[in-house]
């Protein structure tokens, strides 16, 4: 039985009207994590909604963890679970939006600055920026739309088509992240044929 915990983050704003925003992509995600590890979610003192349970038989328990702020306010609830279960910050995975990705694009990286994502930006100002973030590619808007609004789109139909694939792959990292190591999961989600 593994004794290391990890909090895993999924960026996003709360309501449903929100819910099936291209910001929202994160908070989809956990949803997929919840049900692989039979959990749900519950509401949290620290502002936050929370599944717990274990990845993989007997492997590392896991916190998943929906701020219950706005976007801009993420890194509050994310300080305050980090002290409540006591996690290092190194054991923190954020999984957010990104438009500088491609859509249908994972990345993972260690450390790094927030590239104007306003629920980095918040968590980095409240926790320090050393924890592992999946990137979750949205892509950048077309023409002179603003990046601002793109982001609090719904999907195109086009995009929802390849949607539950994407969300499988990001789903996949945070699992490889915490049974495999960083390294390993990079190089998985990171290959070329991906």
């Amino acid at each position: 039985m593994s004794n290391s915990t990890w909090l895993v983050v999924g960026l996003g704003n709360p309501g449903p009207d929100y819910a099936a925003n291209r910001h929202n992509v994160g908070q989809m995600v956990l949803d997929i994590l919840a049900d692989r590890i039979s959990a749900s979610f519950k509401s949290h003192k620290a502002n936050a909604s929370v599944a717990e349970g274990r990845i993989g038989f007997g492997g590392p328990k896991v916190i998943l963890a929906k701020p219950g702020t706005y976007m801009n306010n993420s890194g509050g609830p994310v300080a305050n679970l980090m002290k409540f279960y006591d996690v290092d910050v190194q054991h923190v995975i954020v999984v957010h939006d990104d438009i500088d990705l491609p859509f249908d694009t994972v990345r993972i990286k260690f450390g790094g600055g927030h590239g104007g994502q306003n629920g980095l930006r918040s968590t980095i100002q409240h926790i320090g920026a050393d924890f592992v973030r999946v990137r979750v590619g949205v892509g950048r808007p077309a023409g002179q739309k603003d990046p601002a609004v793109h982001v609090l789109e719904p999907f195109s139909k086009a995009e929802r088509e390849v949607l539950p694939s994407l969300i499988a792959d990001a789903s996949g990292a945070v699992e490889s992240i915490v049974l495999e190591g960083l390294s390993a999961a990079q190089l998985r989600y990171h290959s070329p044929q991906q």
